[in-house]
């Protein structure tokens, strides 16, 4: 199909560094607030040869892990107690809807003087990003078990982790996955925000010494970087997605 040709894929890459190329160079904006292509070219060479972007941005990557982790395991052990629940969803609702009214940046001051400025802090805060969207996957997707395969379960004398492991799980994965996705890109953008707030490494932190010295050509850099990284995570999961649930496919072809 058309929009999973490489050639457009590739033909829209380079008309869009045109655009960008031509606005640069002949659109009057001055090189410190939008530089040529050319030389952020020649400052990502920069930075790989000394070293520091790859250096920072394998700070950025155990962070975004970290966070992902820690928020992806809490919220299915939370979100499958809270399928099986309803009271207990009652119950926390309030609260976990109301968290989800507080802006990162509002919260990453605080988490970071409560935890400090390290490692623990930004991990923290990618894990909260990406703690919603599971848990409400988790939810739905736990809730979307049909009642007549939990009859049948019931019928062949399966006990609990027989019914977790052999239905409920294979049933609630793509919806989890499609939470999973979300999370992806989410928590790239949490670890960023906790640079911000208080770091002396990470990406996060050499955007805000590159705005500090004008240097645009790096800034642009780092957020490319960052684009690639959110992206290889996001296609991480899609192909995880594609080796866990294609029985999915399978059935639905058949």
């Amino acid at each position: 199909m058309l929009r999973h040709s490489p050639a457009l894929a590739i033909f829209s890459l380079g008309l869009g560094l045109l655009v960008w190329h031509v606005a640069a160079r002949y659109g009057g904006i001055p090189a410190f607030m939008l530089p040529t292509p050319g030389q952020v070219w020649d400052r990502l060479l920069r930075a790989l040869a000394d070293g520091s972007l790859l250096t920072h941005s394998m700070v950025t990557l155990s962070e975004v892990l970290a966070g992902m982790t820690l928020g992806v395991c809490s919220a299915s052990v939370l979100g499958y107690a809270l399928a099986k629940s309803r009271r207990l969803e009652r119950l926390l609702s309030p609260y976990l809807v109301a968290s989800q009214a507080i802006p990162v940046v509002a919260v990453a001051p605080l988490l970071v003087i409560w935890f400090g400025p390290g490692l623990f802090s930004k991990v923290l805060i990618c894990a909260l990003i990406v703690f919603f969207p599971v848990l409400v996957n988790i939810i739905v997707g736990m809730r979307l078990v049909p009642e007549d395969l939990r009859d049948l379960m019931r019928s062949l004398q399966a006990n609990r982790w027989q019914t977790f492991a052999f239905l409920e799980v294979p049933a609630a994965l793509p919806v989890f996955l499609g939470g999973l996705r979300i999370s992806a890109t989410l928590a790239t953008i949490g670890a960023v925000v906790g640079e911000f707030t208080g770091s002396d490494r990470g990406l996060g932190f050499l955007i805000n010494v590159a705005g500090g010295m004008y240097d645009r050509p790096l800034v642009f850099v780092v957020i490319f970087t960052l684009i690639v990284l959110a992206m290889a995570l996001y296609g991480s999961v899609v192909w995880l997605e594609s080796r866990l649930v294609a029985w999915q496919r399978s059935s639905n072809l058949n």
